[in-house]
């Protein structure tokens, strides 16, 4: 039985991944590092309130199996994009810092689909920035998740996603072949694809595209 760590377990996908854990026979223990205490109540469950900004503090709490990082967020929520690098680069690096150190076997986490280091478009480049710092990390497995637009009831709303999504949604028929990864997937999903990786234990670095993510999810 193992102990999985998450950070992001509030949002979109992570608050449906926070779900399969507690559920999974897989899981004695999971473990949150949350802002703020969740509602949420179960025995396998231990939530650490920290400072993001101190995550280093915080080196002894993580322990454990499986690390799951769900966090991010657009540059428009973060308010710039120094904020958004700090959310969805600079934290999940240091917890992966952290991670390694302690020996955790497996680090899981969201990217996007496009996702280059060399890219024109900051948002894809900080997420390549994030995969790259991985590919040289020291864990038995690294499991990158790139799905294409996602679709689910997020507690912010952003319209630019809800039009997207609803188009895509509507024309999905027309995304065969190559074009196939790019077809809007449902956060549902992806948490599910997520804990089905956790249980591979695979070794070594892999990215799995979002029709990849949705056979494996479904």
């Amino acid at each position: 039985m193992k102990t999985a760590l998450i950070i992001g377990s509030t949002g979109l996908i992570g608050s449906h991944l926070l779900e399969l854990l507690l559920a999974s026979n897989d899981y004695e223990k999971v473990i949150t590092f949350v802002r703020s205490a969740s509602e949420i109540k179960h025995p396998k469950l231990t939530q650490h309130i920290v400072d993001f900004d101190k995550i280093e503090t915080y080196k002894d709490l993580v322990q454990g199996d499986d690390f799951f990082c769900t966090i991010g967020t657009t540059i428009k929520t973060a308010g710039s994009k120094e904020a958004f690098r700090k959310v969805d680069f600079e934290y999940p690096s240091q917890f992966a810092a952290l991670a390694a150190q302690n020996k955790v076997k497996q680090f899981l986490i969201i990217s996007s689909l496009g996702a280059d280091v060399n890219s024109g478009n900051f948002y894809l480049k900080t997420k390549g920035e994030m995969e790259e710092f991985l590919k040289n990390s020291s864990f038995e497995s690294v499991s990158v998740v790139q799905p294409s637009l996602l679709l689910g009831d997020r507690t912010e709303f952003r319209m630019a996603e809800k039009v997207g999504g609803f188009f895509m949604k509507v024309f999905s028929f027309l995304f065969l072949g190559k074009l196939k990864k790019y077809k809007p997937i449902e956060s549902t999903v992806v948490a599910k694809a997520l804990l089905k990786i956790a249980q591979r234990n695979n070794k070594g670095y892999k990215i799995y595209e979002s029709d990849v993510i949705q056979e494996i999810g479904k």
